[in-house]
This record gives C-alpha cells, sequence and structure tokens, in this order.
C-alpha cells in the first residue's frame, strides 16, 4: 500500500551547498548567513604588543617634529638674512642721500657715531 513516490530517495545537492546549510533555520530565513558566536575578546592585542606600537609611534612622531623643527628653523634664518639685507640696504640709501647733501667725511663720521650707538644700545 505503499506510494512508490514517497520510497523514493530525494536527490542529493552538490557537497559544498550541503556543508553550507546544516538543515533549515528555525525562523524559515535560510538566505541570511549563519551568525557566529559573539566573541567580543578576539581582536584584542597583548600588552607587550600594544606597547610596542605605542613606542613606535611615539618614535616617528618625534622624527617628524624634529624634522619640522629643523624645516621651520631654516625658513626663519631665511627670513632673517632677508630682513638684514633690506636694513643694511636701507641704511645705504640713507647716507648716499646724506652725502648728496653734506660733505663726504662729516657723513662718515656721522657712520662712525652711530655705530658706538649701536654697539652701546646692544
Amino acid at each position: 500500500m505503499s506510494n512508490p513516490a514517497e520510497t523514493q530517495t530525494p536527490p542529493v545537492e552538490n557537497s559544498s551547498s550541503s556543508s553550507a546549510t546544516k538543515g533549515m533555520r528555525v525562523n524559515g530565513k535560510n538566505w541570511h548567513d549563519t551568525k557566529k558566536p559573539f566573541r567580543p575578546r578576539a581582536n584584542q592585542t597583548s600588552f607587550e604588543k600594544r606597547t610596542l606600537e605605542r613606542q613606535a609611534l611615539a618614535a616617528t612622531k618625534a622624527k617628524e617634529k624634529e624634522l619640522k623643527d629643523e624645516k621651520e628653523a631654516e625658513r626663519q634664518r631665511r627670513i632673517e638674512a632677508i630682513r638684514t639685507k633690506r636694513a643694511a640696504k636701507a641704511e645705504r640709501e640713507r647716507f648716499q642721500k646724506m652725502e648728496e647733501k653734506m660733505h663726504k667725511r662729516r657723513v662718515e663720521r656721522l657712520k662712525r657715531r652711530e655705530k658706538r650707538n649701536k654697539m652701546l644700545k646692544s
């Protein structure tokens, strides 16, 4: 009395899909991935490893700071050189204008006197 359709075995699926599905899900949503157990400490690193990473980061930051300071010092040196050059040029022009109006020896005397005053101020 058994029905021949009931005795037939269902066709076997390929092995890759059968290993992926481990039977029917309870909620019936077979298209979703199966969830893995929650392991909060899985991605943590050891204390030694973290300290080594921090030391490496601190070393790179110190090197970057040193390079930046070096670059800034070079920039400031160039700026100072430009300032002194401009000041010297302005002073030369001022003395040239004075030489046009006054005698050359008197201008030289004033230069010496101004140099003495500058030395006293510094």
